[in-house]
């Protein structure tokens, strides 16, 4: 997807500008670790949650950062918005009307996420088992991702496949890289595939910023008519759920094996 490229790059800066700023207080803690974990993702990220005014985001002074957070909530609302264009073309992509999800309360009041990530270029990438970020599909329904244009990024058109085959992301200049995510598959009946992909070390320092489209917490996600037939029925391992359930789970899961693989690894 296509964006005003001056912008883009602009953005760009005022996120790289927070990484450096944060630069001497990371050298610090840094410099308490005596052994790197033989097996992990070598990444730091700021999270932005939902803009409404209880949400408990965190931000930089803006005496250190001027206008940061306004630049970062800004982005955010841009890019909420052609979420949700692209969300109403894959409603007509599945035969439903443009505003399916709106009309199913999916996105009223979405639980959208921004996270700018930041990768290193001074990591040892010989070492098995470490990446940039491991293989993963995200969570929710689209992930809108921006790069710098620095390589790194992979995708497995594949998954169920093995051995899986890993195919570079070509990068281009003021687009965002569209993925599919796991409860958008789990909506198609397994008609839209999330997307698997990973960031491999470069030995150059990366940027990028992804933006998580959610649907609001109470929305109730179940494969639509639309993607099930005699042929094709519902999957058993799709019940309705709902999606801040969903969500809490899978969180859940993802931080319970990153405790077990730290005590596996240290």
């Amino acid at each position: 997807m296509v964006w005003r490229k001056n912008c883009l790059r602009k953005f760009l800066s005022r996120v790289r500008s927070f990484s450096h700023s944060q630069l001497k207080r990371r050298k610090s803690l840094l410099s308490r670790i005596t052994e790197v974990i033989q097996k992990c993702d070598s990444k730091e990220g700021f999270y932005v949650g939902t803009l409404a005014e209880n949400h408990q985001n965190q931000w930089p002074s803006e005496e250190d950062l001027p206008s940061w957070r306004s630049t970062m909530e800004a982005y955010y609302e841009k890019v909420l918005s052609a979420g949700m264009k692209l969300i109403s073309l894959v409603a007509l992509a599945l035969n439903l009307d443009e505003d399916f999800f709106q009309k199913l309360g999916a996105l009223n009041e979405p639980m959208a996420f921004l996270r700018l990530l930041h990768y290193p270029g001074d990591v040892d990438s010989s070492r098995e088992g470490v990446y940039g970020a491991s293989a993963h599909s995200d969570y929710g329904m689209l992930t809108l991702l921006l790069t710098d244009g620095v390589p790194g990024l992979q995708v497995c058109r594949e998954k169920s496949k093995q051995p899986q085959v890993w195919e570079d992301v070509p990068s281009m200049s003021g687009a965002f890289i569209v993925n599919i995510g796991d409860m958008m598959e789990r909506w198609t009946n397994c008609l839209f595939r999330s997307t698997m992909h990973r960031v491999m070390l470069t030995g150059e320092e990366r940027y990028s910023v992804a933006f998580f489209v959610e649907p609001n917490k109470d929305c109730i996600v179940e494969c639509l008519e639309s993607c099930c037939s005699e042929s094709c029925p519902p999957r058993y391992r799709f019940p309705p759920i709902r999606s801040s359930d969903y969500l809490e789970e899978r969180f859940r899961l993802a931080a319970t094996a990153s405790a077990e693989n730290h005590r596996i690894n240290i």
